[in-house]
């Protein structure tokens, strides 16, 4: 990854949805249960990237120690999202049916999500010689100057 130098903001404004899914490994001895249950997200995400009408703005992977992974997604809406989560002929139906009948509440392998819907004005960000990550990975990379000098005056950018 190259690394940026200086201070950049993500170029983005309006709302968005900030979505974190991940799973927790439980038994790392149980490889066949959770190897499979890594291996279904990657195919949902060449699928959402495929497809730009989806409402899928990008990711970024986020590892949370030996056990747990988590990847941060961000959506346009939650409409968007909720309609590929229950899409019957999607790659994530089979993988969250196949989960359930698998392995269901054995406690091999936890997972989890939550969801954040955000208003534009609500958030702001700042990259400081970093590689592009998180919503400026998704969204592209701007200058923290001027009006994105501060805080203050990017979280009032994010409404433009």
């Amino acid at each position: 990854m190259t690394v940026i130098v200086g201070r950049k903001t993500a170029k983005f404004s309006g709302p968005l949805v900030v979505f974190v899914i991940g799973m927790r490994i439980n038994h790392f001895h149980k490889v066949s249960r959770w190897l499979p249950v890594m291996q279904a997200m990657p195919p949902m995400l060449a699928e959402l990237a495929k497809d730009p009408d989806s409402g899928f703005l990008g990711s970024q992977n986020l590892l949370a120690g030996l056990r747990q992974v988590c990847l941060l997604q961000y959506w346009r809406d939650f409409d968007s999202l909720e309609a590929y989560a229950r899409s019957r002929d999607r790659e994530h139906w089979p993988a969250w049916v196949d989960f359930n009948r698998r392995i269901g509440s054995d406690g091999t392998v936890g997972i989890f999500h939550e969801t954040y819907a955000v208003d534009g004005g609500r958030y702001e960000t700042v990259y400081g010689n970093m590689p592009e990550w998180g919503l400026g990975k998704v969204a592209g990379l701007a200058d923290a100057t001027g009006k994105r000098a501060e805080a203050r005056a990017r979280m009032k950018a994010t409404t433009e």
